[in-house]
């Protein structure tokens, strides 16, 4: 045999011969968890020993479960989200399985947060995961008031929400969401956009959410080539046995400006609305439904450009065209089969209507910092839905079929010739088995048709303004546990893409991860992944201005590819009264082609604009960290309780060739050809451009009887680096003698970009068992702060919210 084949063959080897290691006496127990009243199977239901919470499993795809204890005497605990926690005793004996009667869970009256949760594509538990992953329950979106999920994203460690765009771990810098190197999906359907593979976080139906989950590192074998540094999957609830209605309304203001920006209002920047969610079984019991739905309206703290001749902003906008209007509808159907055990099918539907206003430049950054620069205010009139039918079968032996597909329309009516109708086909077929009798072996495979079609003149950089893109893949991915003490797993996928029939695309990527129990309540885990991301529509084609800046085509766009690697320990632990999970993970990302949005004076041939972005690739380049999280519960009485979610992250995010000649420009003073190097303003640093190398949040709440006091804050330090021609653009806007509006950011940049510390606060009374009210503060110290060159971020606003749960 080969040097070749040597290594597979003993990675094979050792992934299926592993020994289980125990040491004591232990013995078996199983069983099947049931919905009470119904008879339906549980998925995913966790069980664990009381005592030690490190000791336990979930069930399968039909309810049952198995789980080896110590001798004797052992209290386990049996949770499902949504029902009650039902806690069980049971006599272990030495090598004997003991089968236990079938436990049925009653639902709850509404969700309450558990400890121990289930994530990932297997359903294991957190300490069992392969990967870095951040699991947030609803109670902590309910109680901040959450309007857009990607505010409580944004208090994720390790994640970083910047103008719309989800970043992790410093994988990418500021793209205006365009482009993202993180996969969003709701039930395990994406939710970016046909043209700029962006999420929508306004189109997420946050009233219905039951868990978010954050992968941290390459996700692309099972979340697809968005998923370059990471995922984030949203999973909704489904109705229990009782019905349940939950609504949320509430009225607040922005305050007014400190320092010395000024308020461009009169009286009150209302914000104000409602939502609503109701679920239960209807008529036989065999159809669940979901509805659920959202009006709102914000003032916006952000307002329209003011002129002083000879400039002229023919956008002509004012403080009412500000207003940002929203109404949402959503519905879940599922029919379970009466005839066909394991059968359900159904339909799934989101539709949405907006008026949004959002500001790319600031007016100043003085007096204007709350204002837009004239021209360069994005108003958006959009309406989008998606219908996703739906077929799952639970076969007897353990296996799970299930076909989805998805049809998404977006008519986008923009100012700034931004308009854009897009359409987007998804459909997959996805299989998974557990095997037992091979020795705990989880497979998942599955096949994916992701179409994408977008019609907008602000793409007709590829020669016509209807583009497509055609994504195939094919990916499998198995893991197998050995006993209590280790989890293996690894998978394959292979993407091929196909862009306006002309340019295409076949690339494989490979992932294997590992996670060990090395000692009581302590996993040790590893993981090695690539990532693959081939360029949206927009990063390649898109061609168009905004004020005096524009956005220029690249048609020669290369993907980018990179491999990403981890270690990592979760430590359960319990101390006096508090219980939870701490976690360090130690990461490397390298990758290639990276694709940076680069400002610059672009070929003269360009005549909308004088200067702008440009996506390109800019090389290798390599991010560096560490991770730590932590998550708990005090318990200090019946009624008296602590919740934490706190993290920090430090990323050291480098140019690997800064001398690399990527690109050239266009100035009155001849071509500069574009490096590292060349376009940073701290070249000597090598950081790569709009990075936070320390970010750190922090969530607490104290409930203490109907009574609760809450606090966040988000730590993001300065940028050290950014694209030299933004200071370059700001001396020839001020040398036209003030028939250009000057574009100033390099006095702010200098003087006020020293790190930004966010807190919001929270109180809350429950007037019965069903109703609570609150009043609520985000930027409560009314901080006047910038994150990304240009943009102001949202000032201090107070919100009074009362909300019902039946």
């Amino acid at each position: 045999m080969g040097k070749s084949y040597r290594i597979p063959f003993i990675l094979i080897f050792l992934f299926w011969m592993i020994p289980c290691i125990t040491n004591g006496q232990t013995g078996t127990i199983s069983g099947r968890v049931l919905e009470d009243g119904t008879g339906n199977s549980l998925i995913g239901a966790n069980i664990f020993l009381k005592s030690n919470i490190s000791k336990g499993t979930v069930t399968d795809y039909n309810g049952f479960f198995q789980l080896t204890l110590p001798v004797g005497n052992q209290i386990i605990e049996v949770s499902y989200t949504g029902m009650k926690t039902k806690t069980i005793t049971v006599s272990v004996k030495k090598n004997i399985t003991t089968k236990l009667n079938t436990i049925s869970l009653e639902p709850e009256s509404y969700t309450v947060q558990e400890l121990v949760v289930r994530a990932g594509k297997f359903n294991k538990k957190l300490e069992d995961q392969t990967v870095s992953i951040e699991v947030m329950k609803p109670k902590i979106i309910q109680d901040r008031n959450t309007r857009n999920i990607a505010t409580i994203l944004d208090l994720t460690p390790g994640v970083t929400i910047l103008d719309e765009e989800p970043q992790i771990r410093g994988g990418s810098g500021f793209t205006y969401g365009v482009g993202s190197k993180v996969g969003v999906f709701v039930d395990g359907m994406p939710i970016a956009s046909a043209d700029a593979g962006k999420p929508d976080w306004s189109f997420i139906p946050i009233e219905n959410i039951r868990q978010i989950e954050v992968v941290k590192g390459a996700a692309s074998v099972l979340s697809g080539s968005s998923s370059l540094s990471g995922a984030i999957y949203i999973r909704m609830k489904y109705p229990g046995l009782k019905p349940h209605t939950y609504v949320s309304t509430y009225f607040g203001t922005y305050t007014t400006p400190n320092k010395i920006a000024e308020k461009w209002w009169n009286g009150l920047a209302p914000i104000t609305g409602i939502a609503f969610s109701h679920s239960r079984r209807l008529g036989d019991g065999y159809t669940d439904l979901v509805v659920g739905g959202n009006v709102s309206y914000d003032h916006n703290y952000q307002g329209p450009a003011i002129v002083i001749p000879p400039i002229v902003d023919s956008s002509g906008l004012t403080n009412k065209d500000m207003a940002n209007r929203l109404m949402r509808f959503n519905f879940n159907i599922r029919r379970r089969s009466k005839k066909t055990e394991g059968l359900n099918f159904g339909i799934n539907g989101n539709f949405m209507k907006q008026k949004k206003a959002s500001v790319m430049a600031w007016l100043d950054d003085t007096a204007g910092f709350y204002r837009g620069y004239p021209g360069a205010i994005l108003v958006n009139d959009k309406f989008i839905f998606y219908v996703d039918p739906f077929i799952n079968y639970y076969s007897k032996n353990g296996a799970k079929h299930e076909f989805i597909s998805r049809i998404m329309y977006d008519n986008s009516k923009a100012n700034l010739n931004q308009s854009n109708k897009s359409m987007v086909i998804y459909n997959k077929y996805e299989f998974r088995r557990q095997f037992k009798k091979v020795g705990n072996v989880d497979l998942i495979a599955g096949v994916i048709s992701d179409y994408n079609r977008s019609v907008a003149n602000m793409y007709s950089g590829s020669g016509s303004d209807t583009n497509t893109l055609l994504n195939l893949s094919l990916y499998t991915e198995v893991e197998k546990k050995y006993g209590n003490v280790a989890n293996l797993s690894f998978g394959v996928r292979l993407e091929y893409f196909n862009l306006n029939g002309t340019i295409k695309k076949v690339k494989p990527v490979f992932r294997f991860g590992s996670s060990f129990k090395v000692a009581e309540a302590t996993y040790l885990r590893a993981s090695i992944g690539m990532g693959y991301r081939f360029p949206t529509i927009a990063e390649r084609y898109i061609r168009t201005s905004f004020g005096t800046l524009g956005v220029f085509d690249n048609p020669k766009l290369q993907p980018e590819s990179s491999w990403n690697a981890e270690i990592g320990v979760k430590q359960a632990f319990k101390l006096n009264k508090f219980r939870g999970y701490a976690d360090v993970a130690f990461f490397y990302q390298e990758y290639k082609n990276t694709v940076e949005y680069l400002f610059g004076f672009w070929d003269s041939t360009y005549t909308f604009a004088y200067a702008g972005f440009k996506f390109v690739n800019t090389g290798p380049s390599r991010v560096t960290g560490i991770d730590f999280s932590l998550t708990g519960q005090a318990t200090f009485s019946k009624h008296v309780t602590l919740n934490i979610m706190a993290g920090y992250t430090y990323v050291h995010p480098v140019a690997l060739d800064p001398n690399l000649v990527f690109a050239h420009d266009f100035n009155p003073g001849g071509q500069t050809a574009f490096s590292y190097n060349t376009t940073s303003v701290d070249p000597k640093s090598r950081i790569l451009k709009y990075r936070f190398l320390h970010t750190a949040k922090l969530d607490m709440e104290l409930d203490f009887h109907r009574f609760a006091v809450g606090t966040s804050m988000r730590y993001f330090s300065k940028i050290v680096n950014l694209d030299k021609a933004i200071f370059d653009f700001e001396d020839a806007t001020l040398a036209t003698g003030g028939t250009m509006q000057a574009i100033l950011y390099r006095n702010y940049y200098y003087h006020h970009n020293n790190g930004n510390m966010i807190w919001d606060v929270r109180f809350s009374y429950e007037l019965t068992k069903a109703s609570k009210i609150s009043i609520l503060s985000n930027n409560v110290t009314n901080r006047m702060y910038s994150l990304r060159p240009l943009k102001a971020e949202p000032l201090r606003n107070i919100t009074i919210r009362y909300s019902l749960n039946l």
